[in-house]
């Protein structure tokens, strides 16, 4: 149903694969999720890794919803403020996601930092698509 994998053409990823095809199966997107609680309130003002753990808890919510789980994602698209300190954070960034995703195929990803997001306070966002059966 789904094949993650890195052609022998391309560089090795590091925590991601270059491609992820889709053969059968139920699609599911999920919007980008920020750093909000189920009350729609911020979470981690100024505290990127409370912020990140946030976002993954809502992207597994949303998953859950739809039913799938992390296993299930085979793209991830992060959108992160250039006020974060990248260097120190995203190891972090990865320790969070390999707690959830297959990291023996991890899912394609593309991480990209903009000036900011909708919200000032928000200093991270991130969208998942999935595929089950």
């Amino acid at each position: 149903m789904v094949k993650l994998f890195n052609p022998s053409g391309i560089h090795k990823p590091l925590g991601y694969s270059h491609v992820a095809e889709v053969t059968s199966g139920k699609l599911i997107y999920i919007a980008g999720q920020v750093a909000m609680d189920a009350e729609g309130n911020l979470v981690g003002k100024d505290d990127f890794a409370a912020q990140m753990r946030q976002v993954f808890e809502n992207l597994q919510q949303a998953l859950g919803a739809a039913g799938a789980t992390f296993h299930n994602v085979i793209k991830l698209n992060y959108y992160c403020a250039d006020s974060v300190d990248l260097a120190a954070q995203l190891p972090m960034v990865r320790e969070i996601r390999d707690q959830l995703v297959n990291t023996e195929a991890p899912p394609a990803s593309t991480f990209v930092v903009v000036r900011r997001l909708v919200r000032p306070e928000w200093l991270i966002e991130v969208e998942a698509v999935a595929v089950v059966d």
